[in-house]
């Protein structure tokens, strides 16, 4: 399979950007690690494999990055507000720097990617599409984690709100955005099995309901727990469908 890497300082990022490309052709999809992953977890936790007939096909051209804000999270070193604007920075980061190498990798700068993710992952593919409806067109999340306030400890700051689309989205003008992100659509998967929350994906639905935001909530059953068995049987499902 056809792989690339990249590497380079971001002013935007605490540490160095690192990007990883599998296949040659087709829609680009940016697929987000988990909290703690790396930009090549998704290929070591099989991820990849179970979508390779995509890949190889040209259907899709997958992109991965490191998880630098979910990490942020996860280590509870910094405070609520430091987590908070690498969590802003690393959104202006996908943004500014990684969506323009995708679209230049493709050799079409008017490409519109889908953003993936499981877990945090999930958080990052709709907070992407929500925020930059723009030049991504539709967000595939698996068993979503979309409520990050827990980690505030009841500190909200301007960062946070703007990155989280459960707060944002609510008071979200009329205007460019909102009319764009209308014509986009999210996707939310989750199982019902351990460690899953599916309250939290019906919470993000309605919330994306309420302004009209097409999205579809997919409940699958009991014996899907949190874990790369369920993910990877879902995202092959929906890149067929959707990609």
């Amino acid at each position: 399979m056809n792989k690339q890497h990249w590497s380079w300082v971001s002013e935007r990022l605490p540490e160095p950007a690192r990007v990883v490309r599998w296949g040659h052709y087709g829609a680009p999809l940016l697929l987000f690690p988990t909290a703690g992953g790396d930009y090549e977890e998704v290929e070591r936790f099989h991820l990849i494999g179970a979508i390779a007939e995509l890949i190889e096909a040209g259907r899709v051209k997958v992109y991965s990055i490191d998880s630098i804000a979910g990490r942020t999270w996860l280590k509870g070193e910094g405070s609520p507000e430091y987590c908070s604007k690498v969590q802003n920075q690393f959104d202006a980061f996908v943004y500014h720097e990684l969506a323009p190498l995708i679209r230049t990798d493709c050799s079409d700068q008017g490409i519109e990617i889908v953003a993936a993710g499981a877990s945090i992952g999930a958080f990052n593919a709709v907070a992407t599409v929500c925020r930059h409806p723009d030049v991504f067109r539709l967000a595939l999340g698996m068993s979503g984690s979309y409520d990050l306030t827990k980690y505030l400890h009841g500190r909200m700051n301007l960062d946070f709100y703007y990155s989280s689309p459960l707060n944002y989205l609510p008071g979200l003008g009329e205007g460019p955005q909102l009319a764009r992100l209308r014509q986009r659509y999210l996707l939310l998967a989750t199982g019902q099995g351990q460690w899953e929350d599916p309250g939290e994906s019906w919470r993000l639905a309605d919330a994306l309901g309420a302004r009209q935001i097409p999205n579809r909530v997919d409940a699958w059953g009991r014996e899907w727990d949190h874990s790369w068995v369920t993910w990877r049987a879902m995202l092959p499902k929906y890149l067929t469908e959707f990609a």
